[in-house]
C-alpha cells in the first residue's frame, strides 16, 4: 500500500444477543430486535457510498437450527471461573428452534445478505464470543473455539482470515494460535492506557470508562491513524475510533463528536495514513435515524476525501493483502 494514499477501514462486531447475554437484565431482547433492521440499513448505506467493511461475526449466528448448532460445538469449551460468561450451559433452555422463532440467536439470512453485498468481508468474532483474558479458560480452549468458528464460515463457502476479539481481549499467545490456524489479520487496540486489552473487571473501571467517553468528544488520544501496519503474522490493523451511539443526554456535544471524527479523517487523507472505525450494529438500534444520519455525514466526508486525495475504503483483509505485497 502506497504511503501517499489514505484509507478508511470499517469493522463491525456482529454478535446479536451472543455479545451481551452475560450482561444479564441490563439488556432486553426487545431492545436488540431492531439490530436486524440496522444490518439491512448499513448494507444499503455501504452500497450507496461503495464502502468496504469487515463483519466480524460470532460463529453461533451461522446456523440454521439449534440441532445444527449443537452438532457443531467445539471439542473443548472454556471453563470460566465466572460461569455467567459461558453460553454453553444455557443453549438448550434459551436458544430457539431456528431463525424464524429466535431471530437473536441465529442470523444465516443476514450473513447471506452480507456476502451478497459488494465489498464486504466476513471475519470472525470467535465462535462463542470468547473472552481470552478471563480466568479459567485456556489457550487450548481458544484454539478449539477458533477452529469451530472457521468451520462455521466454511458452511457458507467462506475462508475466514480476519478476527476481532470480543471485548478486545487478546495476548501474544492467542495471536500465535490465530496465525497457526490461518488468521492473517486482527483488530488491535489503540495505543493508550484506557484502551489496552484487559479483563472485564478492569475494562469497566470508572476511570477507563470516563476517559473513553471523554475521548469521543475531545482530542485526548489523537487521531490514532497510522501508516501501513508492520508486517507480522497476523497483521495488526489497530482501531482508531469507536463510533459511539448517538446520545440524547449529551446531544449538545454531538457536533464535537462528529468534528472529532471528521478532523481525523481529513488528516488521515492528507497524511496517507489508515483510519480504522468500528462499532456494533446494535449500537444503532436505539434512535436509529439519528445514528444513521451521523454515519452518513461521515461517509459523505469520506466521499469528498476520496475525490480530493484518492482516499480508499478497505476491509481488514484488503489492508492485509496490501501490507504483505509491499
Amino acid at each position: 500500500m502506497k504511503n501517499d494514499t489514505g484509507a478508511l477501514v470499517i469493522s463491525l462486531d456482529f454478535e446479536l444477543i451472543w455479545g451481551v447475554r452475560d450482561l444479564g437484565g441490563s439488556v432486553k431482547r426487545k431492545d436488540l430486535l431492531p439490530t436486524r433492521k440496522v444490518v439491512l440499513r448499513l448494507l444499503d448505506l455501504f452500497k450507496k457510498y461503495e464502502i468496504h467493511a469487515t463483519w466480524a461475526t460470532v460463529g453461533f449466528l451461522f446456523f440454521e437450527t439449534r440441532d445444527q448448532m449443537l452438532k457443531s460445538l467445539p471439542d473443548r469449551v472454556p471453563a470460566y471461573q465466572n460461569q455467567q460468561l459461558s453460553p454453553y450451559f444455557s443453549i438448550s433452555e434459551e436458544v430457539g428452534v431456528d431463525e424464524v422463532s429466535d431471530p437473536l440467536h441465529f442470523a444465516p439470512s443476514l450473513i447471506r445478505l452480507i456476502l451478497d453485498t459488494p465489498y464486504q468481508e466476513l471475519g470472525t468474532h470467535t465462535f462463542s464470543h470468547y473472552y481470552c483474558l478471563e480466568d479459567g479458560q485456556t489457550p487450548e480452549d481458544f484454539q478449539s473455539d477458533l477452529q469451530a468458528a472457521l468451520r462455521a464460515g466454511e458452511r457458507f463457502g467462506c475462508k475466514i482470515e480476519s478476527i476481532v476479539f470480543p471485548r478486545n481481549q487478546y495476548s501474544q499467545e492467542y495471536l500465535d494460535i490465530c496465525a497457526q490456524n490461518g488468521i492473517k489479520s486482527y483488530r488491535g487496540n489503540e495505543a493508550i492506557w484506557f484502551r489496552t486489552p484487559s479483563k472485564r473487571s478492569d475494562h469497566r473501571r470508572l476511570s477507563r470508562r470516563f476517559m473513553r467517553i471523554l475521548d469521543a468528544y475531545f482530542n485526548v488520544s489523537g487521531s490514532n491513524a497510522y501508516k501501513l501496519p508492520i508486517v507480522e503474522r497476523p497483521v495488526n490493523i489497530p482501531a482508531s475510533r469507536y463510533l459511539r451511539s448517538a446520545s440524547k443526554r449529551l446531544k449538545v456535544l454531538e457536533p464535537l463528536r462528529l468534528r472529532r471524527i471528521i478532523s481525523s479523517l481529513r488528516q488521515t487523507a492528507k497524511d496517507g495514513h489508515i483510519f480504522h472505525l468500528w462499532w456494533h450494529p446494535e449500537d444503532f438500534s436505539e434512535d436509529m435515524d439519528a445514528n444513521f444520519d451521523f454515519l452518513e455525514k461521515i461517509l459523505m466526508e469520506f466521499s469528498e476525501l476520496r475525490v480530493k486525495y484518492g482516499m480508499r475504503s478497505l476491509t481488514m483483509g484488503e489492508v492485509t493483502k496490501l501490507s504483505l505485497s509491499d
